[in-house]
């Protein structure tokens, strides 16, 4: 999956959101050892799997 660059807030924001997800009881989207959401949050993010889209600019 082609994976769309990130700036460090943007991610940082997705990284949140996902890590929210993952502990309130959402599926893991790949495998891994980690338990911790962020870490989790992290590998799907490294991995491309994360269904999410950044809307940049204005109106």
């Amino acid at each position: 999956m082609m994976q769309q660059r990130h700036n460090r807030y943007e991610k940082a924001r997705i990284l949140g959101a996902r890590a929210l997800q993952v502990s309130y009881g959402a599926p893991v989207l790949i495998d891994t050892d980690q338990s911790e959401p962020i870490l989790i949050a992290a590998e799907e993010y490294d991995e491309g799997v994360l269904p999410f889209t950044v809307h940049r600019g204005g109106k």
